[in-house]
């Protein structure tokens, strides 16, 4: 921030500089060096540089936020016509080319003397030496003709005028496009502030939500009085510490969010037992490699969720293949006729479809589709290095 600052406030001095040297170039007395320090020491020159800079910044600074962003046009146009009025009496530019003739005359005659400087006499300062005035007439019978006359007499500055509009034009477009700019970092990042309090909202949801269904699971084989109902509790607990104390972070090991997969798998094998098959494989090296917790979860809790039936064997497939710069889970899982009509759209996979388009947006594809009975996900995401 303070290196853009610097920046700005260099652009800014580098601007004026070059603004303040034209009037040097443009009415330098034949390129002699020393008129340079004539026309510096004008006080006309100073009004001119100092009326321009004070317009600049008078617009940019006051006149745009107050009026003009602010929508108020016909306060901000009156403004700026009181301002041309105030440019037109002053005339910067042409008191500055009047005074700088004057000088450059005077330069003139007071050159050096002829004969080396032999001349013994005293020259008397000559008719016409410093500034001139207003628009006077020439010995010869000519008048000064630096623009055209206004009505009344009044002399009209029309490069004045013309800077006038310069300079407000410039102050004003680049207001209006730092605003513009400021506008949009506000969009951007009030974009990014909803999308972060929304991927909170999603995940506050999943973790009570699958904590919810594992409970279940250790009800039904408490209820079951199941021998292995206090591994099941161990396992339970497992799970727990890992949705308590890792899935607050956006990002997990994938070691890790498999792991829990693994005890979640277990869990509700305890409790289908023989009547439902269920495959599950990993392969590849998941150590190093980074992913949003949970994800992978959502599919498999669905998988278990609309793949079991109480009456009728089942099978669920649920394969991890790790390759080097990604993960795909296989899910596929079959469907029975009395589940047909049951809708697939719960909490816990819908959020998790969310989750996916806000950390993943490009990064992943995950195809769903029911075919000869069978329900199948397939879900590629690109992973990143811990």
């Amino acid at each position: 921030m303070l290196k853009v600052k610097v920046y700005t406030y260099l652009l800014h001095l580098a601007a004026w500089l070059l603004f303040m040297a034209l009037p040097l170039l443009f009415l330098n007395d034949r390129g002699q060096n020393s008129n340079y320090f004539l026309l510096l020491s004008q006080p006309y020159y100073w009004l001119f540089g100092t009326t321009y800079i004070s317009l600049f910044y008078f617009n940019t600074l006051l006149l745009i936020p107050a009026f003009l962003l602010k929508k108020w046009y016909l306060v901000y146009a009156s403004t700026l016509v009181v301002l041309l009025g105030l440019i037109n009496i002053l005339q910067p530019y042409d008191k500055l080319l009047m005074s700088s003739e004057g000088s450059f005359a005077g330069f003139r005659h007071h050159g050096p003397p002829p004969n080396g400087g032999n001349d013994h006499g005293m020259h008397s300062p000559p008719p016409d030496f410093g500034p001139r005035p207003p628009f006077p007439d020439r010995h010869d019978g000519r008048k000064d003709n630096f623009g055209p006359e206004a009505p009344g007499g009044r002399h009209f500055d029309s490069i004045s005028l013309f800077l006038f509009l310069m300079i407000v034009g410039i102050s004003t477009a680049i207001r209006i496009i730092r605003q513009w700019q400021l506008t949009e970092k506000r969009a951007i990042q009030a974009e990014a502030d909803k999308a972060s309090t929304e991927l909170s909202f999603l995940k506050a949801q999943i973790n009570p939500h699958f904590l919810f269904n594992t409970l279940n699971n250790i009800y039904t084989l408490a209820m079951m009085n199941d021998e292995h109902t206090a591994e099941s509790i161990l396992k339970l607990s497992n799970i727990m510490r890992y949705v308590t104390d890792e899935v607050t972070a956006d990002f997990v090991l994938l070691e890790n969010d498999i792991s829990c997969i693994k005890d979640y798998i277990e869990l509700q094998r305890l409790r289908l037992g023989d009547s439902t098959i269920v495959n599950f494989s990993v392969n590849g090296i998941a150590e190093g490699k980074t992913i949003s917790p949970l994800l992978l979860m959502s599919f498999v809790e669905n998988a278990f969720k609309h793949g079991v039936s109480k009456n009728m064997p089942s099978d669920i497939d649920i394969a991890i293949n790790i390759l080097p710069q990604s993960v795909r889970l296989l899910c596929k899982n079959q469907v029975f006729a009395h589940q047909n009509q049951m809708p697939r759209t719960g909490v816990g996979l819908e959020n998790t479809k969310h989750r996916l388009n806000h950390l993943y947006p490009g990064k992943h594809t995950l195809t769903i589709l029911e075919q000869n009975s069978f329900y199948i996900v397939d879900l590629q995401i690109q992973v990143n290095n811990a």
